[in-house]
């Protein structure tokens, strides 16, 4: 339960204030030495998170440093701004706040050192290979796993720390375990040379595009905010569904289609949005258990909605080697899919409750006047992804066309301090991100190093006993399980490395298994018994987390029946036929119509018990198509539609 009061998960980091303001919160009696301190550290962790916001604009922009170089440095950068950004003792009025800056400046220093030996270190001489690493390489390598995993305790939470331990454990000491899972056991010497000196482990693709692209986006993310687009996006959204029966809660799952997108983090956007939205649908009627569900799981949905989708997708076209811009394209179908199967709940639930419209709401036309601009960098951004220019220039552009618009109209402009905020929190919502693929390399690198990853895939095959419905409800319990410890992409690299293969032994293509492991990953946001977004939302407002997480598990229901269609339809198969792809969407819609009304009871009017379990047995109709004939179960649907059209007690779709 460590994460539950962590929410940097992610790019979980909220917007900070300027540098000035942080001091504000201070207590008038603090001493006086402390104070000082504090505010100085306030200014150094300024200077360094801007310098390193421009440094990665530059490298974007110029790629002077290769890759071999630029991670390292990367890496400890982030590592010296996480030291000094979270500290060891929070409390500044306690005796040891002192001596645990102390602390902090120390490991600063080790980052330092370890840079230094890492810049100048010739990985073409292969004397380390022929003869082992010299005392000052072995012991900057070493304190860098050691700095990593203090940084991931520090933004992350320990069960990150105590994953990566366990596998570098499992490196170590493999050998000494049952012959089932047993492993040569490999030195100190092998482990640094292996996660510390090549581009397996710790330097790996994960801790790669976290420092290229994911990093741009981020900082993307950030200007949009300090620029306003944030709350364009919301106002949007209310003035478009808010006038519709449960307007607050439908306009709340659009707004963080849009907004989560960007944000790359369920958590943060629930936060963001939700302090809007919530207080809304529960104004308007909804349980608090409900509002705080709706939101998570639209917040949630934000992951998987392109362009941008969060930070794994832009990790998932460096292992699968698939242009970002096909990704994109593959995902929109599931995508919006998810966001009918989410409106859906929304809209029953509005009409079980008998809520009405929103009397009034702002005009779209008005809001479009306002800042129809901000969608200019989002359209830019799209266009030149699709056109597979590099995501990484694309991020860079998207941050000079953000500031350019928003130059445009005058209550957008941002001035110099907007503009050094922007850059401050860009880099300091990236901490997390960096820290935790940077751990996930480990667990990468000891997956290649050992082999483990093929013993995980004969022990789910053995056990699902060839069935793939069955090894998708592992992986299930697996992603769920690693979800309630990692970040969504750290548990989406994990997961990837151990179990795409065993898809691939199923016979699905190589983008089709790396997208069911991404949106599984995506699970443990709201399912219980620690459903993260969830439980963000529930504090917003004010309800029972647990019941605020079986509302989220409900309404996110197209996290599990969308995968399963991935794999069993042509969904996101690109040689499809246009017919093939439409009856794909058709069984989708199908079963999310069949589950949802029989779960709630309720479409035009009040279900009988009857018509609630036909609806239930249409689902595995459509989705196994016995002796072709899914189509059977979609015409059932569609004939208790007509049924409840004709008997219905609720006029209107509203």
């Amino acid at each position: 339960m460590t994460q539950t009061n962590n929410t940097n998960l992610g790019h979980d980091e909220p917007v900070l204030e300027d540098a000035g303001a942080i001091h504000s919160s201070i207590a008038q009696d603090a001493p006086l030495p402390y104070e000082s301190i504090f505010k100085v550290f306030g200014y150094i962790i300024l200077v360094i998170a801007v310098a390193l916001s421009a440094f990665q604009i530059w490298q974007g922009i110029t790629s002077t440093i290769s890759a071999t170089y630029f991670r390292p440095v990367h890496l400890c950068w982030v590592l010296v701004l996480i030291f000094l950004h979270y500290p060891l003792i929070k409390n500044r009025y306690s005796k040891l706040y002192l001596p645990g800056r102390v602390f902090d400046l120390a490991l600063c220093g080790l980052a330092l050192f370890a840079a230094y030996r890492m810049s100048i270190f010739d990985y073409n001489d292969i004397d380390h290979l022929l003869y082992g690493l010299g005392m000052q390489d072995l012991v900057a390598g070493c304190a860098l796993v050691t700095l990593l995993l203090e940084g991931c305790r520090r933004t992350v939470g320990w069960v990150m720390v105590l994953i990566a331990a366990l596998f570098l454990g499992y490196s170590a000491f493999g050998d000494m375990l049952p012959s089932a899972i047993a492993t040569k056991s490999y030195s100190l010497q092998e482990l640094i040379q292996f996660q510390i000196y090549s581009a397996n482990g710790i330097f790996g693709s994960a801790l790669g595009i976290a420092a290229t692209t994911v990093f741009i986006f981020v900082l993307f993310g950030a200007f949009l905010e300090v620029t306003g687009a944030g709350k364009f996006f919301i106002d949007l959204a209310f003035s478009i569904a808010g006038k519709y029966r449960g307007g607050p809660a439908k306009a709340a799952v659009l707004a963080s289609a849009g907004l989560g997108s960007i944000s790359g983090s369920a958590i943060a956007n629930t936060v963001t949005t939700g302090s809007v939205t919530i207080p809304m649908m529960k104004k308007l009627g909804y349980k608090p258990e409900q509002a705080a569900g709706i939101e998570a799981a639209a917040s949630t949905g934000g992951q998987i909605m392109p362009p941008i989708m969060g930070a794994g997708a832009f990790v998932m076209a460096q292992f699968t080697g698939v242009p970002y811009s096909e990704i994109m394209l593959a995902s929109i179908a599931p995508a919006i899919l998810y966001f009918f199967c989410t409106l859906l709940y929304v809209h029953l639930m509005a009409c079980k409750l008998n809520l009405q419209a929103v009397s009034r709401t702002e005009a779209v036309i008005s809001v479009m006047k306002h800042g129809a601009h901000h969608l200019i960098p989002l359209g830019l951004i799209t266009a030149l992804l699709m056109m597979a220019y590099s995501p990484l220039l694309v991020g860079v552009a998207g941050c000079a066309a953000i500031l350019v618009t928003a130059a445009l109209r005058k209550h957008s402009r941002i001035g110099l301090t907007k503009f050094i905020s922007g850059m401050k929190n860009g880099a300091l919502m990236a901490l997390p991100i960096s820290a935790a693929c940077g751990a996930a390399g480990i667990i990468v690198g000891v997956v290649g190093q050992t082999g483990i990853g093929l013993q995980f895939t004969q022990f789910v095959m053995e056990f699902s006993g060839g069935y793939m419905l069955v090894a998708l409800g592992l992986i299930s319990i697996v992603a769920l399980i690693l979800g309630m410890g990692l970040p969504v992409t750290a548990a989406y690299i994990v997961l990837a490395v151990m179990a795409v293969p065993m898809l691939g032994d199923f016979g699905l293509p190589l983008l089709t298994a790396h997208l069911i492991i991404f949106w599984l990953s995506q699970t443990s946001n709201v399912t219980p018994p620690i459903a993260l977004a969830a439980f963000a939302a529930a504090g917003v407002a004010n309800a029972n987390p647990m019941k605020s997480s079986v509302e989220a598990f409900k309404l996110a229901g197209g996290l599990f029946i969308i995968p399963i269609m991935m794999a069993y339809t042509d969904l996101i198969n690109p040689e499809a036929s246009v017919l093939q792809f439409s009856f794909a969407i058709a069984q989708t819609a199908g079963i999310i119509v069949a589950l949802a009304i029989s779960i709630e009871g309720y479409l035009l009017r009040t279900l009988t018990k009857a018509e609630r379990i036909i609806a239930l047995l249409s689902a595995p109709m459509i989705l196994f198509n016995p002796f072709g004939a899914g189509f059977v179960g979609i015409l059932v649907i569609l004939a208790l539609i007509a049924m409840q059209w004709k008997t219905r007690d609720v006029v209107g779709l509203k």
